[in-house]
């Protein structure tokens, strides 16, 4: 995608490759057993389970599966989140360091298992976490993974064109393709599309074709939408980030990232080296696709671009995502989210945790995913800041979620809210959650802006 082209939605390379199964809107009264709210590849593992469990369950999706933040991912299959062990050992404990491991490694293997039977370019790759500067907290992450017996290895040189002070390796982790990976999962399974969900009156879910009541509800929409249960305004934020397909460039042998949260991320798929980064809160500035193509210009110089796509990750405040009971006051209720742009092995194993939840069954992970943890975080206060300052910032653009004053998002052509992350089209179309209601956009007299300096109401706070 070139500068030219900015109004052109980027569209990721696994959405080029495969032809995903449809299904039809939900319309009627009906009841159900479970009811799955989204159909992402978190809504879609649920589905899986409970059909392989012999479960009566429906799952509805507002637009089309997979359509949301899951056909954006690089596709990264790891229980290696950063340097996370190391700060979970410190703040959560040596056990639920232990239990946070032990459910991605058999999340992991899930994915293998799923994949031996699946045409969907599933590769064992080692994947390795480095840190550009700072060796001491490389040595601190590797001395946490000796202490929970994860045979971990260090190392000072990559095959990537920067220096490292230092990263560690995880054997046998794996990527694969997501699209043809869920296409099969997905074919057989009962599923509605374009059935959006607009309200959950207890645990009947309102659609616009008809209402759906269910004994238990897993809501799987990304970011959580019943904003009077868990708190989850408070408890989540939204991160963008940002991906270009590099054509004729080297084959780098693993998966590789930066542990700093704007640092890059890379791995091959095919022929083609897949460079990460460019991050930033939703509805703030960020290197976005600009600071990949200068890296890749500078370092890549041969090589060609031919993809390129952005995602959106609701990140928690502890860096582990919200796995079980959606609230105390939400009985029957259950949410997945805050996967902190680990998506892919974490969704697995919120799907394992859940179905177990559903079924009677005791999970011996979920307590490490609690929703109903403490959310007494520096992340809290950082997050009340950022809503604070936005509900006062004055602007006829407010987001439809909770009022926060929206900021236009020229790069890609869109309203961002940097509250929860909301994003609007500039017809004022819902692009992310959380908000359930369009934006009204008056087109003679609130027309977008041609550019950031002309916006003087959304300058502030970029």
């Amino acid at each position: 995608m070139n500068d030219s082209k900015k109004t052109q939605i980027p569209q990721s390379l696994w959405c080029d490759q495969v032809e995903l199964p449809t299904f039809d809107r939900f319309s009627g009264d009906a009841k159900t057993d479970v009811l799955i709210i989204g159909g992402g590849i978190t809504g879609i593992l649920c589905a899986y389970f409970l059909e392989q469990l012999g479960a009566d369950y429906m799952l509805v999706e507002a637009k089309t599966i997979a359509n949301g933040v899951t056909k954006n991912t690089t596709a990264k299959i790891t229980s290696q989140h950063g340097m996370i062990y190391s700060d979970l050992i410190k703040n959560a404990g040596e056990e639920k360091a232990r239990m946070y491991l032990t459910a991605n490694q058999q999340a992991l293997a899930k994915f293998k298992q799923l994949s031996e039977s699946i045409d969907c370019d599933f590769e064992e790759k080692s994947a390795f976490v480095y840190s550009l500067e700072d060796y001491h907290k490389v040595e601190r992450e590797m001395h946490a993974l000796n202490s929970l017996d994860f045979p971990a290895f260090f190392a000072q040189e990559l095959p990537l064109p920067l220096k490292v002070a230092g990263a560690i390796e995880f054997e046998y982790q794996a990527q694969f393709h997501p699209l043809k990976f869920l296409g099969a999962l997905a074919k057989d399974l009962r599923i509605y599309e374009n059935s959006f969900v607009h309200l959950l009156d207890g645990r009947t879910a309102l659609t616009e074709n008809g209402k759906i009541r269910a004994q238990q509800i897993i809501v799987a929409s990304h970011f959580p939408f019943m904003n009077r249960y868990g708190s989850y305004f408070l408890k989540l934020y939204q991160h963008r980030s940002y991906v270009i397909a590099l054509a004729n460039a080297t084959d780098i042998h693993g998966m590789y990232v930066d542990e700093a949260q704007n640092g890059m991320s890379f791995r091959n798929h095919q022929n083609l080296l897949l460079l990460g980064g460019g991050d930033h809160r939703t509805g703030k500035e960020g290197g976005k696709w600009q600071e990949l193509r200068t890296f890749a210009k500078t370092h890549y110089s041969e090589a060609k671009e031919v993809y390129a796509w952005a995602t959106q990750d609701c990140m928690s405040l502890d860096s582990v995502p919200y796995i079980g009971p959606y609230a105390k006051s939400a009985p029957g209720v259950y949410v997945a989210t805050g996967f902190n742009k680990w998506g892919m092995t974490t969704a697995m194993a919120a799907a394992m945790i859940l179905t177990d939840m559903l079924s009677g069954k005791k999970n011996a992970f979920a307590d490490a995913f609690s929703p109903q943890r403490s959310i007494l975080k520096p992340q809290l206060f950082l997050n009340g800041i950022e809503t604070t300052l936005n509900f006062l910032t004055p602007t006829r653009r407010r987001c439809t979620h909770l009022g926060c004053a929206l900021k236009w998002n020229e790069t890609e052509q869109s309203w961002d809210c940097p509250c929860h992350g909301s994003r609007f089209d500039g017809n004022g179309q819902i692009i992310d959650n959380p908000a359930l209601k369009a934006l009204s956009v008056d087109h003679k007299n609130d027309a977008p802006p041609r550019s950031a300096q002309e916006d003087g109401e959304n300058r502030e706070h970029q």
